[in-house]
């Protein structure tokens, strides 16, 4: 029978690098986010108010995968929520188990969740990849430990399936928005020597790990001059409330090789600029801006032709392009993905009681759109 070790501490995590780097190869659908590299550096900036559960679950054998979770209140409108969730906090689309046996994994966890003092009002586990991995996993698992969840749609995001050609790809574009790309790739061109600059070192264990904080200044230069320069949000990618948190986890994605930088130059100077992380042939899009004085000659889209024509020739499989702005990303897309969750409202938890009952009418009201909308806004 598997056994359950839970680590509190993200310093005790060191000891088990090692093997949460053996596992993470091994992990379907994994990206950067998954990585103990990547937790450390959240932990260090957003872990004060924050209890870790971290769960390494081994079989008779050894070790088969990890469970990161944590405990955090949030503010809702039936008063603050103990919420028991996974460590991701909307900085990706996907998330869950680490390791080859994720239902083995996710088992013993959760039936060690279940036998536990209960430190928690809700147990949500969010970023559920539902349709293309999970496919119902998760909620059989936590019925199976005696939980009852409800299932919701928690984000859609548009994605690019990178395979086959670029020629394929791009032929299959409306031949309106081709025309339209080209027209502005040559207006652009007419300001100035276009040059695009990708980076995405290879990181320390190769020797080239090198975070060019040129280029991410470059990055943040033309965030300031963008509508993110006023933004009020706390997510862009020069505001204060992130800015040392992305810094940081920007010089970890280098060393760990799993930075994607992409700028546009114009005459040498940057006009736009794609900020990504990447695993295994997987990029994510974190965040993206561009000049906007120079708005009427789209050096944003030309921007993203590039990066999509490259990453074909690069072998890459998918560029998940976040959520939000889908409107503009319709043009790009493959498709769109939606992230679920899966929460268990205890019936001895009040506030857990209202929530329900607020999901209740979600259900029974609002079609999947509203509600995706609704976390969107």
């Amino acid at each position: 029978m598997p056994s359950v070790e839970e680590i509190n501490d993200v310093r005790d995590l060191a000891g088990y690098r090692l093997l949460w780097n053996s596992l993470l190869p091994r992990t379907g659908n994994a990206t950067f986010f998954h990585s103990l590299d990547w937790l450390e550096v959240y932990w260090r900036h957003y872990g004060g108010n924050q209890k870790l559960r971290t769960l390494i679950v081994s079989a008779a054998d050894g070790p088969i995968g990890i469970l990161p979770l944590v405990v955090r209140e949030e503010k809702t409108r039936v008063g603050p929520v103990r919420t028991l969730t996974f460590p991701l906090h909307d900085w990706g689309t996907f998330y869950g188990p680490i390791g080859p046996n994720p239902t083995a994994t996710l088992l013993a966890a959760l039936n060690h969740v279940r036998q536990t003092r209960r430190d928690w009002d809700l147990f949500d586990l969010r970023w559920v990849d539902k349709v293309g991995y999970d496919f119902g996993r998760t909620q059989r698992v936590m019925e199976f430990a005696g939980f009852r969840p409800r299932e919701q749609p928690w984000v859609r995001a548009a994605v690019v399936e990178t395979t086959g050609t670029w020629e394929e790809y791009w032929k299959s574009r409306t031949k309106k928005w081709r025309h339209n790309v080209r027209r502005l790739e040559r207006r652009l061109a007419e300001q100035g020597e276009l040059t695009y600059v990708r980076y995405r070192p290879q990181g320390d264990a190769c020797g080239d790990g090198d975070p060019r904080w040129d280029l991410y200044d470059a990055c943040l230069q033309v965030a300031r001059k963008s509508w993110q320069g006023a933004s009020t949000s706390g997510t862009t990618l020069c505001h204060p409330a992130v800015e040392p948190f992305l810094r940081d986890t920007h010089a970890v994605a280098a060393k760990t090789g799993s930075l994607d930088l992409n700028l546009l130059l114009l005459a040498g100077s940057p006009v736009a600029f794609a900020y990504n992380y990447h695993y295994r042939g997987s990029v994510f899009g974190l965040r993206v801006g561009f000049d906007p004085n120079l708005s009427a000659h789209g050096p944003g889209t030309v921007l993203q032709q590039m990066i999509l024509e490259d990453g074909f020739q690069r072998g890459d499989h998918l560029y998940d392009m976040g959520a939000g702005s889908l409107d503009y990303k319709r043009n790009w897309q493959t498709s769109q993905v939606t992230s679920y969750h899966y929460t268990h409202f205890p019936p001895t938890a009040p506030r857990a009681q209202l929530l329900r009952l607020k999901r209740w009418f979600q259900d029974r009201f609002c079609t999947v759109d509203d509600v995706v909308l609704a976390r969107s806004a």
